[in-house]
């Protein structure tokens, strides 16, 4: 079976590494937000009516769950494209086993299916 040399590995950590780093600073910001406005509100000293801020606060605190747990499933993918490097089993196609083109790597540095298996895949 063919594999990136040990050389295109260690690009290719490089880049992950990169894309890591702002992930997870990313996440600390999206969490401060969170915890911001948990801390941030005064529901005790208000007045219990409800208005139309209170509903666009709950839409906003629950978009930005969401841009974390999306951050945190990046993270996670980045981090299992670290371990196949560590495998030697970086940039291989799961479904045909060819090498995945470097371009789409370096596009996507988590992908683990060539385009054309994810092409036949959303067919």
């Amino acid at each position: 079976m063919k594999r990136y040399s040990d050389n295109e590995l260690q690009e290719f950590r490089t880049i992950i590494q990169q894309k890591l780093e702002t992930a997870r600073k990313e996440l600390a910001y999206l969490q401060g937000l969170i915890t911001r406005k948990d801390e941030a509100g005064t529901d005790d000293t208000e007045n219990k009516y409800m208005s139309m801020e209170d509903g666009s606060g709950t839409l906003e605190r629950e978009q930005l769950n969401q841009m974390a747990s999306r951050q945190i499933q990046f993270i996670d993918h980045l981090e299992k494209a670290l371990m196949r490097i560590e495998n030697k089993t970086y940039g291989i196609c799961r479904v045909t086993g060819k090498l995945i083109e470097k371009a789409r790597l370096r596009a996507v540095p988590h992908a683990t299916l060539s385009i054309e298996a994810k092409q036949q895949m959303n067919k």
